[in-house]
């Protein structure tokens, strides 16, 4: 619940992150929050129109101005346009209605987390409570088929109380003690939140507590009395990426005006935090300035309040725990002579290596096939996750002696996709694992290192699999470079509609995993379903995400477009029943299909896109991303920069494919002007565009279940009509929706 130790993966972008087999968000994406309380920008942050001289040529340039009469009415035109054409009738109510059976479902897993008290806590949506209840049982409880939950927080309540669309963001728990936590809400999905104490005794807000007004912050306990704090304190105290500069160690009971500051950052860095590790034996306090969006310093703060340097690579990933300090590598790196490659992880002694000790031992070095993608602690034990091409390996350490022992995780079944749910350090080693394939629908498991695994949750099929298969084929990209992808299909089927997703970004894998409204919506009718891996991402590793940076990103395109005609040669679809979606970094993916690629698609969706690369550092977090993407300010990096960015390369006569842009108002990451221009310079070409932009939502473009099935909805219409599919338009399932 409360971070121990800093890893700059949690800016990383992960596609679909939680909840789905796809690239599209569930409050991440692009840039995801630098950590899991910050996210929208802060007044100032919006776009300055006038700095750039070279936008006097952008006529859609008002579009950007959110929420004006102007764009208001530009914005339920085309709202009604896409409705009119796509929302009515039967067919897309029935649709939804099935979608919606799905994300309700009573049969889900509720994926619990845990925080040290030995309660499972859950945060829970069902068509009974759309915005959700945030709830807790105990272990014996959690193996019933039907748990009883305590719930804490009711927020369909808690907003109809106080008159606010209160979205659930997140909760941290104070360790050690579990008595106080710190619960984390936004404005209708947005990244910015407010903050309020909570007692877990009492089950109610604190009078008087830790409260924080709506500003993109990061929040954490020191104490029962102490917080550290970053947020929006006044003019000056934000980046110009818009996430806090300044972090302060506030007591309880003082004006937050009045707390000391603990460190100050530069207006041009990312993001400045502070945590405190509460381990007992192990307390440790740390302060971070991210520099960009993969280099950070990091710093020891001792009980002075002096800052000793962790003198790890800038580019690293770092973790602590009790005495170790894990280093995951970016970048090559040579310590007394001895070389380790990008993507190794490497431990030492931590209080040695501040000290200025370099005994590092390997636990992990890639090879062509396998990368490392996550890792997890248990009290005594460190559990890996590793692909290899694609395909998740779980493998546990243990430090005996001088060395580390190695061996396979037990109870990992034979799937595509298994990955540690949650751990608890605080109380020993054991751990919750998550497992899935495309058609395999998940299964949790309790296990103990060293002990028994069992069987906690089985979740029924969403869908009729018989006679589908998964297969994993590679294509040959441009420079000749291998680009695994997974199709998901009727084993019998002959050439059909498909459609194709992917992200290539920000080090995010996009990994085979159960996905039920893909599964109703478009497996059960008989399409396929296709993920590819594309450079950019993290599938092998640094290498293969740095492959597709900044001047290199076209090599993501021409990998994307490498499976498009493999789908092709192969038999398995034609450009014309070949549909496309990407959401944030994906949605950037499919403006350069459409612009760069445009024959060999039927059908494109772009989900809260970034498509204006010219101006996109001026958006709302936007300035956060330039060391993935470039600096346009830079001469140099526009000239690459203006090579791909879609809302720049649109021409008129050719032959695009028929589009839709899904945005939200309310997404205060990628600012929803570039769907909105994107959209509208296309119309003025007369390219068939549809365009359906939310109110709320934030970068999840919905709020609640019903907006994420009207938009989920929205998009197999879109696509099942575009693509030619003669087929009657109903979905895959049981159930049919009430009159």
């Amino acid at each position: 619940m409360q971070i121990a130790a800093f890893r700059t993966d949690t800016l990383a972008a992960v596609g679909g992150h939680a909840d789905r087999c796809r690239n599209r968000p569930s409050q991440s994406c692009v840039g995801w929050p630098l950590s899991n309380t910050v996210g929208s920008c802060s007044s100032g942050t919006v776009a300055r129109v006038s700095e750039f001289v070279a936008d006097r040529g952008d006529d859609f340039l008002w579009l950007e101005d959110l929420d004006g009469a102007d764009t208001g009415a530009w914005v339920r035109d085309r709202n009604r346009e896409t409705i009119a054409a796509f929302a009515g009738g039967d067919s897309f109510e029935g649709l939804k209605f099935e979608i919606r059976q799905v994300l309700d479902a009573a049969d889900r897993i509720p994926y619990p987390e845990w925080c040290g008290d030995g309660f499972y806590y859950d945060f829970w949506r069902d068509a009974a409570h759309p915005r959700g209840l945030w709830r807790r049982t105990t272990l014996d409880e959690y193996r019933r088929p039907d748990p009883a939950w305590d719930v804490l927080v009711d927020v369909d309540a808690l907003a109809t109380e106080e008159g606010e669309n209160w979205v659930w963001t997140e909760v941290t728990v104070l360790r050690p003690g579990h008595h106080r936590c710190l619960i984390s809400l936004s404005r209708g999905g947005g990244d910015a939140v407010v903050v309020r104490e909570f007692d877990l005794v009492r089950r109610a807000f604190v009078h008087g507590g830790f409260a924080l007004s709506e500003a993109k912050s990061d929040v954490g306990w020191i104490d029962a009395d102490h917080v550290y704090v970053g947020t929006d304190f006044g003019p000056g105290s934000m980046t110009s990426s818009g996430y806090p500069r300044i972090v302060k160690r506030w007591r309880r009971g003082t004006p937050l005006s009045q707390a000391p500051v603990v460190y100050e950052g530069r207006d041009d860095d990312v993001h400045v935090r502070a945590w405190h590790d509460p381990t007992p034996g192990f307390e440790r306090d740390f302060v971070v300035r991210s520099v960009d969006f993969y280099r950070c310093e990091a710093y020891l703060r001792t009980g002075d309040g002096d800052l000793v340097r962790v003198p790890v690579p800038e580019d690293a990933w770092w973790d602590v725990h009790r005495q170790w300090l894990l280093i995951r590598l970016r970048s090559a790196w040579t310590v007394d002579e001895v070389n380790y490659p990008a993507g190794a992880l490497l431990v030492s002694d931590f209080d040695g290596f501040v000290a200025g000790l370099r005994k590092l031992t390997v636990l992990f070095e890639p090879d062509r096939h396998t990368a490392l993608q996550d890792w997890d602690w248990t009290r005594n034990h460190l559990i890996l996750t590793l692909l290899r091409d694609v395909h998740c390996q779980l493998e546990v350490l243990t430090p005996v002696e001088d060395d580390w022992r190695r061996e396979p995780l037990p109870g990992v079944p034979a799937l595509d996709n298994s990955s540690i749910v949650t751990t608890d350090p605080d109380l020993g080693d054991a751990y919750l694992l998550a497992s899935s394939g495309f058609l395999q629908p998940p299964v949790l498991r309790l296990g103990q290192v060293g002990g028994v695994v069992e069987t906690l949750k089985q979740q029924p099929s969403s869908f009729d699999t018989t006679g589908m298969s998964v297969r994993q084929f590679f294509a040959t990209s441009a420079d000749g470079t291998q680009v695994p992808y997974f199709v998901v299909r009727k084993s019998d089927a002959r050439t059909g509609p498909v459609l194709l997703t992917g992200y290539g970004g920000f080090e995010g894998s996009q990994l085979p995993r159960y996905d039920g409204v893909v599964g109703r919506a478009w497996l059960a009718r008989g399409g396929a379903y296709v993920v590819a891996n594309i450079r950019g991402g993290g599938e092998y590793g640094p290498d293969w995400h740095r492959a597709a940076v900044r001047e290199r990103r076209p090599r993501a395109f021409e990998d994307f477009a490498a499976v498009a005609a493999d789908l092709v040669a192969r038999g398995l679809t034609t450009p014309d029943q070949l549909g496309i979606e990407g959401w944030s970094n994906g949605g950037l993916l499919m403006g350069a299909m459409l612009t760069r690629y445009p024959t060999l698609f039927g059908a494109v969706v772009a989900g809260v896109p970034l498509l204006d690369m010219r101006r996109y550092h001026r958006l709302l977090a936007g300035a956060s991303w330039i060391a993935e993407y470039g600096d346009p300010d830079s001469g140099a990096d526009w000239a690459f920069l203006r090579g791909y960015s879609p809302y720049h390369n649109v021409r008129a006569g050719r032959p695009y494919p028929p589009v839709l842009f899904i945005t939200s108002t309310g997404d205060d990451r990628v600012h929803p002007g570039h769907a909105r221009k994107m959209a509208a310079l296309l119309g003025r070409h007369g390219y068939d565009v549809s365009y359906y932009e939310n109110v709320e939502g934030g970068h999840g473009a919905a709020a609640d279940n019903e907006q994420h099935a009207f938009n989920e909805a929205l998009v197999y219409e879109f696509l099942w009509r575009k693509l030619s599919i003669q087929t009657p338009l109903r979905a895959g399932s049981r159930s049919q929706p009430p009159p």
